[in-house]
C-alpha cells in the first residue's frame, strides 16, 4: 500500500512536470521553504495542510490531486450492450457510449494493430481520460495493472495518466481512440 507521503511525493514532482516550474519557482510562488519542498518531493517531511494548499494553488490543481491515490478505473461497454436511439427518417442508429465533460479536449485516433510485443504507454497529463472502440480484432488495453480483453464493437474508458497498455491479440487489429484531456 502507499504511504500518503509517498502519494504527495509523486503528485508534487507530476504536477511540477505538467507545469514546468523548477523547485525553487514552485516554492517561491507557493511560499514555502526550497528546502520543504524538496523534502516533501523526496517523500520525506511533514506537510502542514496550509503547505499543501499554497502548492496546490501555485500547480493550479484541485487539493485532493495532491493527496488522493488516484487508482485507475475502467469503464467497459460490450458490443451489444449499449442502447441504440434509431432515426425516423434513415436506416441510421446512435449509441452515446460517452459525454464530454465541461472543458475537456479531445484528440481522436485511429489505431491499426499486430499481435507481438505489447504497445506500453506512460501517463500521460493529469486528468487524462482514454476511451477505445474496438473495429475489428481483438485487444488487450487498459491500465497496466488491469487491462481487459475487447473484441469488436467492446468499448472501454480508463485513465490515461497512469501507465497503460495495448496489445493486439488478432492480426489486422482497428480501433477507434479517442483522448480526452481534463
Amino acid at each position: 500500500m502507499t504511504s500518503p507521503l509517498e502519494i504527495i511525493s509523486a503528485a508534487l514532482r507530476r504536477e511540477r512536470d505538467r507545469v514546468g516550474l523548477t523547485l525553487s519557482e514552485l516554492a517561491k510562488r507557493a511560499g514555502v521553504a526550497k528546502s520543504t519542498l524538496s523534502q516533501l518531493e523526496s517523500g520525506a517531511g511533514n506537510p502542514s495542510v496550509e503547505t499543501l494548499w499554497a502548492l496546490a494553488l501555485a500547480l493550479d490543481v484541485p487539493f485532493s490531486r495532491l493527496v488522493e491515490q488516484r487508482a485507475p478505473q475502467i469503464r467497459v461497454v460490450r458490443a451489444g450492450e449499449s442502447m441504440l436511439i434509431r432515426s425516423n427518417h434513415s436506416p441510421f442508429a446512435a449509441a452515446m457510449l460517452s459525454s464530454c465533460p465541461n472543458g475537456a479536449r479531445r484528440d481522436l485516433h485511429l489505431i491499426e494493430a499486430q499481435p507481438g510485443n505489447a504497445r506500453r504507454a506512460d501517463g500521460h497529463l493529469a486528468g487524462t481520460v482514454e476511451h477505445l472502440l474496438i473495429t475489428s480484432g481483438r485487444l488487450r488495453a487498459g491500465p497496466e495493472t488491469a487491462p481487459v480483453e475487447l473484441g469488436p464493437g467492446d468499448y472501454a474508458s480508463f485513465s490515461g495518466d497512469v501507465p497503460h497498455t495495448y496489445e493486439a491479440l488478432e492480426f489486422d487489429t482497428t480501433a477507434v481512440l479517442l483522448m480526452e484531456h481534463v
